[in-house]
Formats: C-alpha cells, sequence, structure tokens
C-alpha cells in the first residue's frame, strides 16, 4: 500500500509504501541510496558490514532481513518530521491506521 506525502513549503511529493519493504528485503542497503536517505544508508551498510565479518557474510542478509520490517517505516517518520503531511485525507487514514502519528 502506498501513499503520498508533500511538503508544503518546498511542494515536493513522495510517494512512498507502508509496510514491509520487499526492496530492502533483496537489496539490503541500495533503497536507501535510491531514496537519497543517507542516514539511514549509512547505518545499514555500517551494521551489514559489522554483521557479515564474524559470519564470513551471511550476517549482510540476515541484517537486510530484519530491516525489510521496519525500513519503510523509519524513511516515514524521517519525512514527517521534515515537514512533510500526508497528500489526502486517504493518506492520512492509512497513515493513522498504521499508528503513525500524522
Amino acid at each position: 500500500m502506498k501513499v503520498n506525502l508533500i511538503n508544503n513549503a518546498t511542494r515536493d511529493t513522495k510517494q512512498v509504501k507502508v509496510g514491509f519493504s520487499w526492496t530492502t528485503f533483496f537489496f539490503g542497503f541500495i533503497p536507501a541510496v535510491f531514496r537519497w536517505d543517507l542516514k539511514w544508508f549509512l547505518i545499514i551498510l555500517a551494521i551489514e558490514i559489522i554483521a557479515s565479518i564474524p559470519t564470513m557474510g551471511f550476517g549482510f542478509s540476515v541484517v537486510g532481513i530484519i530491516f525489510s520490517f521496519f525500513y519503510n517505516r523509519l524513511y516515514i517518520n524521517d519525512l514527517l518530521k521534515k515537514g512533510y503531511v500526508p497528500a489526502d485525507d486517504g493518506d492520512k487514514g492509512i497513515l493513522s491506521n498504521r499508528g503513525f502519528n500524522v
């Protein structure tokens, strides 16, 4: 399920997925790069590298699987903190039902 968020100051609109992140599941930190979400890109990458060292690479996949459950929530919360708001009442309802403070 996707919602549209708009920043009224810059008129920038972003369509974001709510829920499980399949792209993070399959590609780890790569979705954060394409979203220009540098903070979470560096955090996920650092944790994947740290987890990979003692597990000979296996930890890299495990971290991606774990982050896939909550990366979209982290990304949406960061956008809301930056001044983005739901584009309409439908988007606001979806976010409210999923536990976001909008």
